[in-house]
């Protein structure tokens, strides 16, 4: 026979398969609420009397209300695989259109948005010794053009709207800025083997 002054936390009941919904719609109020003093954190402690929940648990609201919890989660597992692949699909098929710009024009550009950002590489500001002649590091200016363009192509980042699973997001996001890389390069055939780079580090 179950001891009736055994309780069980509400992620004991989560535990036991119970949604929340299912706890507030069946079990109510908790059977203990309150602060535990021997704990340094303002969460309340909410305790249910394990034969109440057992109790519950034999009942045919249970069983109905987890039937119907499973159908919930598996619906939304579809769905969630759906937009999945529809987002892919889309980038896969969305146009890449790269800003254009002379030479001259798009260095300045990098440049301005580098100091923009406050972000001066080791030897950045004066020339000397390895330094391009608009002043940066040796090899710091195709980075920083990479990285203008990359940023003058954030507005593609909304086609991962709606995308909230961690492992399909991440897909997505190695796949678009995979399909960025490959815009910049071919717009900027100079900038190619730092897009080739990025696209392996960034994976």
């Amino acid at each position: 026979m179950t001891d009736r002054t055994i309780y069980v936390t509400l992620t004991g009941v989560r535990r036991r398969g119970w949604t929340d919904s299912m706890v507030r719609d069946l079990l109510g109020v908790p059977d203990v609420q309150g602060r535990d003093p021997r704990r340094w954190s303002l969460t309340p402690v909410r305790l249910y009397l394990l034969a109440r929940v057992e109790t519950v648990e034999r009942t045919a609201e249970f069983t109905t209300a987890t039937v119907l919890s499973k159908a919930r989660s598996a619906a939304a597992g579809v769905y969630a695989e759906r937009r999945r692949a529809a987002v892919l699909t889309a980038i896969r098929a969305e146009p890449i259109e790269v800003p254009r710009l002379p030479g001259p024009e798009l260095e300045r550009r990098a440049v301005r948005h580098r100091h923009l950002l406050g972000a001066r590489g080791p030897g950045g500001g004066a020339g000397g010794a390895g330094a391009t002649p608009g002043g940066a590091p040796q090899g710091a200016l195709v980075r920083w053009q990479v990285n203008y363009l990359r940023h003058a192509l954030s507005r593609y980042e909304s086609l991962l709207d709606g995308l909230y699973g961690e492992s399909g997001r991440r897909e997505a996001e190695r796949l678009l800025r995979r399909r960025l890389y490959e815009a910049i390069a071919a717009a900027y055939p100079a900038l190619a083997e730092e897009c080739r780079r990025r696209i392996v580090v960034e994976r």
